[in-house]
């Protein structure tokens, strides 16, 4: 998809298209409502990257599963207590 976008920039370019105009056809210029468009898109990008900043941070929380003995605990501690 990238490839794609660079790719049209370039023939825009060689158009002789300015900054301006190349943008518009990536910001759904063509549709009825083009700043609600925009306006959403950046809304659903501001939350994707607060749903995986907080995911992240619950998933480092939790690096050893309910139960489990961590990776310090050995068995020869416990039989050291009886």
């Amino acid at each position: 998809m990238l490839d794609n976008f660079f790719q049209l920039n370039k023939i825009g370019k060689e158009l002789g298209l300015s900054k301006k105009e190349i943008n518009k056809i990536f910001l759904f210029d063509n549709s009825k409502y083009p700043l609600i468009f925009t306006i959403l898109m950046i809304i659903v990008f501001i939350f994707l990257g607060i749903v995986i900043i907080i995911f992240g941070i619950e998933a480092s929380r939790h690096i050893y599963p309910a139960g489990t003995l961590y990776s310090t605990v050995k068995i020869e501690d416990f039989e050291a207590k009886k």
